[in-house]
């Protein structure tokens, strides 16, 4: 399991559905925050800079690569450039997230992917079943599936979020999550709605390879130390 660290305005939040306004969790000290989760057993922390999906932009490059250099890291939000992308790998991120970019410009993800060979995540961040792009708030007629083709001959992996459920800690929607791990190839990373151990064990079950929580951690019904223990 890993625990999310979602950064805006220099905090840790949860938003619920990825609306900006919607902030359920505020936590100073993004530093340390994530070094509780180390502490706490994570091998992977799940880095996304907020401000930078709705704005296009990273916001918080210094805290992340201070993050990325005690723990393994892959960093979404706002990673739009190619510069960028390269220049966090370079400063110690293991993986980075393209969403907006892995749907615009495939031909050129796919060349970063080449060179970066299981370093760049692509991510399908899915509302009624269509993938979402530019912090979540512009709808593609692409289905989930559909993305994950167009990358199957790459080395990368898929992050599946269900935008539908997202902050909720309502629940997962098993039949979805196991759908897109069906429908592809490329190993599978999950989140979205996690809100107990046993959502997290069922996701596992689905042949999900990774699952990502967040607002289930920071609000206590899921405790890291419970998943991290049943995953031994």
């Amino acid at each position: 399991m890993i625990p999310a660290v979602d950064l805006k305005g220099g905090k840790v939040v949860r938003l619920v559905q990825g609306k900006r306004d919607k902030i359920t969790i505020e936590i100073e000290n993004p530093l340390k925050v994530a070094r509780m989760w180390v502490e706490k057993g994570a091998k992977v922390l799940h880095v996304i800079d907020l401000d930078g999906a709705f704005e296009g932009k990273l916001f918080h490059e210094d805290v992340i690569v201070e993050i990325a250099k005690f723990v393994e890291t892959q960093v979404g939000g706002g990673i739009r450039s190619f510069e960028i992308a390269e220049r966090l790998l370079n400063a110690g991120v293991e993986r980075v997230i393209f969403g907006t970019l892995a749907v615009k410009n495939v031909k050129a993800v796919k060349r970063f992917a080449e060179e970066y060979p299981k370093r760049v995540m692509v991510a399908v961040d899915s509302k009624k079943g269509k993938v979402v792009v530019e912090g979540w708030v512009k709808k593609t007629e692409l289905t989930p599936i559909e993305v994950a083709k167009l990358y199957e001959d790459c080395e990368v992996s898929l992050l599946y979020t269900n935008v539908d459920v997202e902050g909720l800690v309502s629940g997962v929607e098993l039949e979805k999550i196991r759908e897109v791990v069906e429908g592809t190839s490329l190993p599978v990373y999950v989140a979205g709605g996690i809100s107990s151990l046993d959502d997290v064990k069922a996701i596992k079950k689905c042949g999900a390879v990774g699952v990502i929580v967040g607002s289930a951690l920071y609000t206590g019904k899921v405790k890291l130390e419970e998943v991290l223990g049943e995953e031994e």
